[in-house]
């Protein structure tokens, strides 16, 4: 049997994670609200080398101090509605991973990264337009604290946590 791909997220504080799953819990279509809110590094390593990623993570965790992302606006996403974010050093933390997960990379993973995390998403058009105009109205800048890594296994639709990896540095 094959291993099922593996996800990287980005672990934020828990109140701050508690407040996005809020707005996802209350925008994102129930039948299709099968995984928390996140904000994705990776969609699709390969979990036969389940190892070598989780070494890799432990490497790069320790290395990395908690940081601030700057949730700076709003985005449409046609059937849905994300928070734009910034963040160097997760920009960087990315890259590095990349670099060093290179030939694993699916073409997903291979396009530049635009870190974003989704409230509503397969919802229709008209409920996204009306989200986001409501989100829009109301939305000041603000930040939210990242402190580590999630590694999960993508199993056809729900994700099992497969690890995870704080931030030390």
């Amino acid at each position: 049997m094959n291993a099922p791909p593996l996800i990287l997220t980005l672990r934020l504080l828990p109140d701050e994670q508690a407040r996005f799953q809020r707005l996802r819990d209350l925008h994102f279509p129930p039948e299709r609200n099968l995984v928390p809110a996140h904000i994705t590094l990776f969609h699709h390593l390969p979990g036969a080398e389940l190892g070598a990623v989780q070494a890799a993570l432990a490497q790069h965790g320790a290395a990395q101090p908690p940081f601030n992302v700057a949730v700076t606006g709003l985005r449409s996403l046609g059937r849905g509605v994300a928070y734009t974010v910034d963040a160097p050093a997760l920009l960087a933390l990315r890259a590095a991973l990349a670099a060093e997960w290179r030939d694993w990379l699916t073409p997903q993973d291979r396009q530049s990264y635009r870190p974003h995390l989704t409230i509503q998403n397969k919802a229709t058009p008209d409920a996204a337009r009306i989200l986001l105009a409501g989100m829009q109205a109301g939305f000041a800048p603000f930040t939210a604290g990242a402190t580590g890594l999630l590694l999960w296994h993508y199993l056809g639709g729900p994700w099992q946590l497969a690890g995870e990896e704080a931030f030390a540095g």
